[in-house]
């Protein structure tokens, strides 16, 4: 069963479109616009084994805070339509990834319970043309999105490029642990659902 999800969102402020494969060896063909958030969804597609096609036209010359958000929306409900009813995945996620001077953790559960806990202190306003402080944004509306309760801490780091990446990339491997197959096709739920 090939696992997909595409999404076309717009809106007066963004024009997005979005497809994933879950099983797809994270090939990455990003265009936001924005040439870090560009370099954080390649590595969030690359280390997550999510093959992505992610292309956004947005209202930049007010600011990326649309343009990021709004991906993050339509990047959920992507990944939400490729699980389908989320059965017969592992669920959960947990990963350290180290940048550096960096160190994230990343802690999910594909519940279909959406929450965000998010840890992280930035020293600049930017890398490049992104806004730092809506790393919070992108991924607290991914994860409401996609149905998923995720906890992301930067443990320290004093590089904000670095700290970005490790975040990115710790979420990357959450996910790829989370999507995959568990052993026997259940839905890992006292509940028996999601």
């Amino acid at each position: 069963m090939i696992r997909t999800g595409e999404i076309s969102r717009v809106t007066r402020e963004t024009d997005i479109n979005i497809k994933v494969e879950l099983d797809g060896k994270g090939k990455a063909e990003i265009s936001t616009g924005i040439g870090f958030f560009d370099h954080m969804l390649t590595a969030l597609s690359v280390h997550s084994g999510i093959s992505m096609s992610i292309k956004v036209k947005g209202d930049l010359h007010v600011d990326g805070h649309h343009t990021v958000e709004d991906t993050g929306i339509a990047l959920g409900q992507a990944l939400a339509m490729a699980l389908g009813n989320k059965s017969g995945i592992i669920r959960y996620g947990t990963a350290y990834i180290p940048m550096d001077e960096s160190l994230a953790m990343t802690s999910l559960d594909i519940s279909n319970r959406p929450f965000l806990v998010f840890n992280a202190e930035f020293t600049n306003q930017s890398c490049g043309g992104y806004d730092v402080c809506l790393t919070e944004e992108f991924f607290r509306a991914f994860a409401f999105n996609a149905g998923i309760t995720m906890h992301i801490n930067l443990m320290y780091g004093t590089n904000d490029h670095h700290k970005c990446e490790a975040i990115y990339k710790s979420v990357a491997h959450a996910l790829k642990t989370a999507v995959a197959y568990n052993s026997d096709g259940s839905t890992l739920s006292t509940k028996g659902v999601l």
